[in-house]
């Protein structure tokens, strides 16, 4: 990228990365739940605040604005701050570690992948912590910016390759290609490409095959994560014992809900 576009990359960087009103969807789960119910390789949806969240959440028509990945303390790794346990992608500052109070206030969902041995899982993060201090994909950010319109002309069928944009630079990185590719690199699904082929058996002629296919990196979005019939959603409060028993209800709002029934 020349110094030029470089230059106006990290100001739109800026510039998005400033908060904006939003209502959320839901009520943000407390930090020291998440720390209870996060595992290794989990990944952190989260419901961002901030202008960019606002085009991302537009163009994957989706809750979820940006993705992290758990991968618990690092004592190994020199320098790691005690205190963080996720890695991401961020506009301004690129793949860094953080801790869990960056997404303090925000609502967010825990997709937990399905089967990895424990290995598996070290491997995966070991793919994101080997990628720590590589820079943002900034010419993504350019194309993100024109989303910001009140109503952008880009059907609904087009929203997912307008997403899969920038360089293409394998030493820059946006939230959610980074830990598809983590994910990949242990051939793990995400939402991969299946082909239903003639099965190649004697005996069944009518039977069919399933044969998967990798899908771009630079295709998946935070949304993909949760939608995958590969990864389970941890809802902390169900995962801690949710009693519906115990809620305290306010009386008058309940008798005057019955009362317009």
């Amino acid at each position: 990228m020349s110094g030029l576009m470089h230059f106006l990359g990290k100001w739109l960087a800026r510039y998005l990365e400033k908060p904006s009103h939003a209502h959320s969807a839901a009520a943000a789960t407390p930090i020291s739940q998440l720390q209870q119910c996060l595992q290794p390789a989990d990944v952190l949806l989260v419901e961002g605040n901030t202008r960019i969240s606002t085009a991302i959440k537009y163009l994957t028509q989706s809750t979820w604005s940006h993705a992290a990945l758990y991968v618990g303390p690092q004592p190994n790794v020199k320098d790691w701050p005690p205190e963080h346990a996720l890695v991401e992608a961020n506009t301004l500052d690129g793949v860094r570690s953080v801790g869990l109070e960056n997404f303090l206030g925000l609502h967010s969902r825990i997709c937990r992948p399905y089967g990895l041995s424990s290995e598996e899982r070290q491997q995966v993060i070991d793919y994101v912590v080997a990628r720590i201090g590589y820079q943002y994909d900034l010419r993504n950010l350019f194309d993100l910016a024109r989303f910001l319109l009140p109503e952008p002309p880009v059907p609904s069928r087009f929203r997912r390759r307008m997403i899969a944009l920038g360089s293409g630079d394998p030493s820059r990185a946006i939230c959610s290609t980074l830990i598809a590719q983590a994910f990949q690199s242990i051939r793990y699904p995400i939402l991969p490409l299946v082909e239903h082929l003639p099965s190649m058996v004697a005996d069944c002629p009518g039977c069919t095959e399933e044969i998967y296919h990798i899908r771009h990196y630079s295709l998946f979005t935070p949304r993909d994560f949760d939608v995958s019939p590969y990864f389970s959603v941890v809802k902390p409060n169900v995962a801690m014992g949710f009693d519906f028993h115990k809620l305290r209800w306010e009386q008058s709002q309940g008798a005057g809900a019955q009362q317009r029934e």
